[in-house]
């Protein structure tokens, strides 16, 4: 079963028979965590049946976790689980964890990208790294629809997809006279339990805008979309207003971990902008250029983050094949070495000395 099954047993089988194994194993959520109450029913009961009962739905592995059941009773289980309840078992151990996603457009109008149909399609496609531990350590895909992060893939997975879009935010210029005017009330009445004041624009939209791309011109709301960073407050504070673009997409984000080895980091955007659309071909064609490099120069329970950490971001771009961008830099460079490589130096390190003095004072 690979990483489905986490093998418990106790030290002392003869004294506590009744719990001599304790296997855990770990069932794949369906996308967005829908269920219905009848599936709900039957994993109850057959945890009931063939395991201790006790369930843990969606802790801090994002699994269905089922704690407790003897070695005989796991074929069982795998047979009733697939055959009847249609449903795999989730990752655990160095190997893709069970996928996770967003609510996404099943119920929520900022998804920029359709997480379910990603979340399940790499699911699918990825069963062998899902049940097969093959990597130096465990590697997580998350989805987020938008950037207002449901799932936090900027913080807690390998691989963060997060959704976004490259034109310019959608205004409707009579709604945000509402919000001025009181008539629509500002973060779709989140806040509305206690007496706030009057709905500032300047004070609430505007002035908090991180870049400063927003002003109000005779009457109007204007937005610098070049500037935008896609912070998704101005949205959220005015949701009939304002509305994400239409020309959609993904940014990719690499590295996010918790701290185990060397602290919590967040992930790094790499690529800005990717189409999404399924069979997301584009999308693999990046998973497996990660997956060639971090399996071969990964040690033993690094993970994705702290080895770019290691061999730097430049080995990562030269692996994506994908050129340096300033959205990428995250402070002024502090090593006062470069280490070019030949290519990148016109004619080789191969100098004519003469050709270097004609330009260069002795």
């Amino acid at each position: 079963y690979g990483g489905g099954v986490i093998g418990r047993y106790s030290d002392l089988p003869d004294k506590f028979p009744s719990i001599a194994h304790f296997h855990t194993m770990r069932i794949n959520q369906p996308a967005s965590k829908f269920y219905t109450s009848d599936y709900l029913r039957c994993i109850c009961d057959l945890w009931e049946y063939r395991g201790s009962g006790l369930l843990n739905l969606h802790g801090s592995t994002g699994d269905i976790i089922c704690i407790g059941t003897f070695t005989e009773q796991l074929e069982p289980i795998f047979y009733e689980l697939g055959h009847v309840l249609q449903q795999d078992l989730g990752g655990s151990g160095s190997n893709l964890r069970t996928p996770a996603c967003c609510i996404g457009k099943a119920r929520c109008e900022y998804a920029c990208i359709d997480t379910q149909d990603m979340c399940y399609e790499l699911t699918h496609y990825y069963q062998d790294e899902l049940h097969r531990p093959a990597f130096p350590y465990k590697f997580k895909f998350k989805f987020d629809g938008c950037p207002n992060g449901c799932v936090a893939s900027i913080a807690r997975s390998d691989m963060s997809f997060i959704g976004t879009w490259k034109d310019n935010i959608r205004i409707d210029q009579e709604a945000v006279q509402a919000y001025i005017g009181g008539e629509i009330a500002p973060n779709a009445g989140a806040h509305s339990g206690k007496d706030w004041g009057k709905f500032d624009i300047d004070k609430e939209v505007i002035n908090l805008c991180p870049t400063n791309c927003m002003w109000m011109e005779d009457g109007k709301l204007m937005i610098d979309d070049k500037e935008c960073t896609r912070c998704m407050h101005c949205i959220n504070t005015m949701p009939r207003a304002l509305k994400p673009g239409i020309d959609t997409g993904c940014s990719i984000l690499f590295g996010a971990k918790a701290p185990i080895l060397d602290g919590a980091q967040m992930s790094v955007l790499t690529i800005p902008f990717m189409e999404c659309e399924a069979p997301y071909d584009n999308i693999k064609e990046v998973v497996e250029k990660i997956w060639d490099w971090w399996p071969e120069e990964g040690k033993n329970r690094e993970r994705l983050g702290e080895l770019i950490q290691r061999q730097g971001i430049a080995k990562l771009l030269e692996v994506l094949e994908i050129p340096p961008m300033p959205q990428m830099v995250k402070e002024p460079r502090s090593n006062p070495y470069i280490f070019w490589k030949e290519e990148d130096v016109p004619g080789g390190w191969d100098r004519d000395i003469n050709q270097y003095r004609a330009k260069h004072a002795r």
